[in-house]
């Protein structure tokens, strides 16, 4: 394998930037990644790929963490903490090597033991697939949430499923998405540990039988959960929690029956349907759609794992004045559970017969400790996108569930008939289930009324639901509802995307930033350094260079690295408007075209994203972006001034090398439809301006860094709502507006497709009649506001002194802040950032077969 010869200076930079190596840990380090190659992988330096050196790498890193993650339980287990259950059905963890290496400090020393073997830890590190365990800004915060839990020394476990093949990789041929397997474990996970000795039950369907004890679920069909378990390391404090994956199995046993009878073969054919469950991670397209095999996706996750619970509830270490282990009295003192979205609310349910049918408890003990125990974001304000699941779906594939939710609902409706009496209208907006032809389940409804604490992800997004989504609700039970802004890990986003940025500002304000992100603060004073803007300047020149050789690399095209990275990355979906994007893309072009000497700053515009396969309006969106980037891209009258660059297959470890690069960060969503973002975060943290609207976190981040320092545009969440109230004439802007007027004309007649005039006129009759997100009516402030943008840009050093600044203002965008507000206002837990002792430091903890 060939090795990546660095000069002299750049094994300088990087060892400022990873730490110096400790000679003991290097050899020992070269010791262990040898053994594994000979004994783990079987191979020698003869045949070795360079993926085999990748997995003897994570081998040797791995080794480190396992002592630590075995102490970590074993503390837990000593001291008996509240524990907190995170349960999410998607973990956009990315690559783990990298920031596993940086959390456990054995950066430098790995870094320098390949160098001495000739071997380059980047191309290694380049190896290691995406983890295909989420779609987009939920998944990724629940992962930035885990990496917090785990900083901030608290007992968290996080709970999910593990997708045998994630979201799709994403092709663009003929300028069109394609959808190809994302067969992320076709090579093996180094990181995840199989626990067959916690196989858990989840029965599915069957019937409901009446007994002297109770309501028996019987003739149901049995899968077994089967748990995988990943480490997540802590920031540098030996603290190693769990991510429990479940694999849906089916039952090893077969009826003797199809031995006999010939039907063995088909038997063994037939397990594949109980395993199909964990197949496949269904994209979001923030529509809601009730599949059977996606509700059976969700009640395995959380009936599997409130059995874990349990179990865990049950085997703790008690102590003398405790009640006995089986009673549930000190539940809800021991356990705190959060909901991420309403795909886990079926939890709710699933408590309440657990705690009933097979413990015994009565309805009343079982709500009191259910309500306690459960707490619920909500992510999303878009009616379409909350899980309404049919009652006659829940009830032929959860029986049982579905009476539990019935007699929550009626005695949920007596309550509201005793506080409001008379008020039908008060009972159907507050009912659990939506009366109709098809009757449904309103989770978002069932996971309010079945948790203390209703929470939303940026200030004015729980304002929204406050006022709309959970109006009625609010007004029931205000003590419940608070706001908790999203955050990111700055290990992650910046630490490790970014060293050259990271290494520069620990030089200026020491290290206690990586995990106290609100001393960013002090670099406030070197935005007017000319020698730090300098310093600034040349590290994003660098992460521009290292993007645009990537690019020339992936998609053959050539990019002015002096140019304005002007960057969207995202979900591609109508309301965060990428079409607004392309409006702006296409009146450049436009201008240029009309004045080939017209003084323009170069841009480079990146668009990147995946539409759910099932999505028109958005892969239209993907195929219209690509055709109007061949046609700028291939214009000699534009050159270098203007081109724009799909980012195909846009995922985590895509993201962390476009982030640092860029200059201008997009967040133009419709206000009031985007429940925070995070991107916008990580894009501000690494020293990016943004352009975007008053939606989200936007309207957080302006407040710290000063409205000066973001540009900001278009209308508010009120004037969207009474634009709407005023009726939305998308004609006006249309027949109002010249330089829109020819961009839209050249969409609708073929001008980008000329082989196909007509292939946009669907896109083009959305903007013109059915646009909800109101893309015209935000378009010229937009094209204003670009136009002051590009007017700062000709000014590097107030542009860079305003990211500096934009740098500084990004603490309370710090998931560790987001997590010890959870923790303290919601979970009633108390940050502990302890920090253990290290491997080869003595302990006093319990014997490891205590440990859980």
């Amino acid at each position: 394998m060939s090795r990546h010869v660095q000069t002299d200076a750049e094994r300088r930079k990087q060892i400022s930037v990873r730490g110096i190596a400790d000679v003991g840990n290097v050899s020992e380090i070269k010791q262990s990644f040898n053994r594994h190659l000979h004994y783990t992988l079987v191979k020698d330096r003869n045949v070795a790929t360079t993926r085999d050196y990748f997995f003897a790498l994570a081998n040797t890193v791995r080794d480190h963490l396992v002592s630590r993650w075995i102490r970590t339980q074993q503390n837990y287990y000593e001291k008996d903490p509240k524990r907190v259950y995170y349960l999410s059905l998607e973990y956009y963890i990315g690559r783990q090597l990298t920031n596993t290496m940086i959390n456990i400090d054995v950066q430098a020393a790995c870094d320098e033991a390949l160098y001495q073997l000739g071997l380059d830890i980047e191309e290694l590190e380049e190896m290691e697939e995406d983890a295909g365990l989420g779609n987009g800004g939920l998944g990724r915060l629940a992962a930035c949430f885990l990496d917090s839990m785990a900083t901030l020394g608290i007992a968290g476990y996080g709970y999910g499923l593990r997708y045998e093949y994630g979201i799709f990789a994403q092709k663009i041929e003929n300028c069109e998405q394609l959808e190809e397997p994302d067969d992320w474990l076709r090579f093996g996970n180094p990181w995840e540990k199989p626990r067959p000795e916690y196989l858990i039950p989840v029965n599915f369907y069957g019937r409901i039988e009446d007994s002297p004890t109770g309501p028996k679920w019987v003739d149901a069909m049995t899968v077994l959960a089967m748990p995988y378990d990943s480490p997540v390391p802590g920031y540098q404090n030996n603290v190693v929690n769990t991510m429990r994956l479940w694999s849906a199995k089916s039952p090893v046993n077969f009826d003797l029956k199809f031995f006999n009878n010939g039907e063995y073969i088909q038997a063994v054919i037939d397990r594949n349907v109980a395993e199909n469950i964990t197949r496949v991670l269904y994209p979001n397209d923030n529509v809601f759609e009730g599949r059977e095999l996606r509700l059976k996706q969700e009640y395995l996750m959380v009936s599997a794992t409130l059995q874990d619970i349990i179990r865990r509830y049950k085997t703790r270490k008690f102590g003398s004045t405790e009640p006995s282990r089986t009673s549930f009295d000190a539940f809800s003192d021991k356990v705190a559970i959060q909901l991420n979205d309403t795909h886990p609310a079926l939890a709710i349910p699933e408590l309440m017969r657990i705690l009933m049918d097979v413990e015994g408890l009565s309805w009343d003990t079982a709500w009191e400790i259910t309500t306690k125990t459960f707490a619920y974001t909500n992510h999303t304000v878009l009616p379409e996108a909350l899980e309404r699941w049919s009652c006659g779906l829940i009830q032929h594939v959860l029986p049982r569930h579905m009476q539990i939710i019935y007699e929550i609902n009626a005695k949920h409706l007596k309550e509201i008939s005793e506080k409001y009496p008379g008020n039908v209208d008060k009972l159907r907006v507050l009912s659990l289930i939506e009366e109709g032809d098809d009757k449904k389940v309103n989770m978002a409804n069932l996971a309010v009324v079945g948790s203390h604490s209703v929470n939303g992800v940026a200030a004015i997004h729980s304002e929204i639901i406050k006022k709309s989504v959970f109006k009625d609700f609010y007004e029931l039970t205000p003590e419940k509802f608070q706001n908790k802004t999203n955050g990111i890990t700055p290990r992650r986003w910046l630490v490790m995307c970014n060293p050259g940025l990271s290494d520069l500002i620990s030089d200026k304000i020491g290290i206690e930033w990586i995990v106290h992100l609100d001393q960013l603060q002090k670099l406030k004073p070197f935005a007017t350094n000319v020698n730090f803007i300098r310093a600034v300047q040349t590290v994003k020149s660098e992460n521009k260079m290292r993007l645009a050789e990537i690019i020339e690399k992936q998609f053959n095209i050539k990019i002015n690295v002096a140019s304005m990275f002007d960057i969207q990355v995202k979900r591609i979906h109508e309301y965060k408007r990428q079409l607004l994007n392309c409006l702006h893309i296409i009146t450049l072009y436009n201008r240029i075209k009309r004045d080939p000497n017209v003084k323009i700053v170069p841009r480079t515009i990146m668009i990147g994203g995946k539409a759910a396969p099932g999505y028109h309006m958005a892969k239209q969106i993907i195929r219209l972006i690509n055709k109007v980037a061949e046609v700028i891209n291939n214009d000699p009258v534009v050159g270098d001034r203007l081109k724009v660059v799909f980012l195909e297959n846009y995922r985590v470890s895509f993201a962390e090398k476009i982030i640092p690069a860029a200059d201008l960060s997009e967040q133009i969503s419709t206000a009031g439809t985007e429940a925070s973002g995070t991107g916008n975060m990580k894009f501000m943290l690494n020293g990016a301006l943004t352009i975007g609207t008053l939606d989200g976190a936007n309207v957080e981040m302006m407040e710290e860094m000063g409205k000066e320092n973001i540009f900001i545009f278009g209308m508010d969440e009120h004037e969207v709502l009474a634009l709407h109230q005023k009726g939305y004439n998308a004609w006006d802007y249309y027949n109002s507006n010249a330089e829109l007027r020819t961009v839209i004309d050249q969409i609708n007649n073929g001008f980008f497709s000329p082989n196909q005039p007509d292939l946009f006129k669907d896109v083009v009759n959305v903007l013109l009649n059915h646009d909800r997100f109101l893309v015209f009516a935000d378009y010229e402030a937009y094209i204003q506001c670009q136009e002051k943008v590009s007017e700062l840009y000709m000014n590097p050093q107030e542009w860079t002194r305003k990211c500096i600044l934009n740098i500084a203002s990004s603490g309370k965008f710090s998931s560790d802040r987001t997590i010890a507000e959870y923790a303290r206002e919601i979970w009633g837990v108390e940050p502990s950032w302890e920090k253990l002792p290290a491997p080869h430091e003595p302990k006093e903890l319990v014997e490891n077969g205590k440990a859980n």
